[in-house]
């Protein structure tokens, strides 16, 4: 059986978001965007796929429009998942919520907790018992310290170091 994944937005985060969906296995994946001849539709049009696709995830860096598409998918029935690229570094015991991305050679060490909606992108570090709470970015080469916090909707910039204990 296809695994099958429509990616709301077409930009530059969603096309990153595709290559890891292709990764993991997803075999049938379009996109809905507003302004993307790519796209199969528009984003308002996000119900009529939901018989086609299983899973939906939002590839929007706007961390609060993330937020709220999240929400919509979830209520439309679609199945959120957790995308995790096979050259990330997962540890066992890190815990990460639905809708959230781990880019290529991203680390997410012990004990860490990432909630729903976050972008952890291309070789960002988190580590050991870090909390992230929903929707955050961390940037691409960004660091959160060990026993770092990043509240919701909060960007950690590229370069930028989040200090911990």
């Amino acid at each position: 059986m296809a695994k099958s994944l429509l990616i709301i937005g077409a930009g530059g985060h969603g096309k990153v978001v595709k290559e890891v969906a292709e990764a993991v296995g997803y075999d049938k994946i379009a996109f809905l965007d507003d302004n993307s001849a790519e796209a199969v539709g528009k984003i308002a049009d996000s119900k009529q796929f939901v018989q086609e696709y299983q899973a939906a995830f939002v590839g929007i860096g706007n961390n609060k429009f993330r937020n709220e598409l999240l929400q919509r998918l979830e209520q439309e029935g679609y199945e959120i998942p957790v995308l995790l690229h096979p050259t990330a570094y997962i540890s066992k015991t890190a815990v990460i919520g639905k809708g959230t991305v781990v880019e290529p050679k991203a680390i997410v060490n012990a004990n860490s907790k990432v909630g729903t909606g976050c972008i952890i992108s291309v070789g960002a570090i988190v580590d050991h018992d870090v909390v992230l709470e929903d929707c955050v970015h961390v940037n691409a080469g960004a660091i959160c310290k060990a026993g770092s916090r990043a509240c919701t909707f909060r960007k950690i910039d590229s370069g930028e170091i989040l200090q911990g204990f």
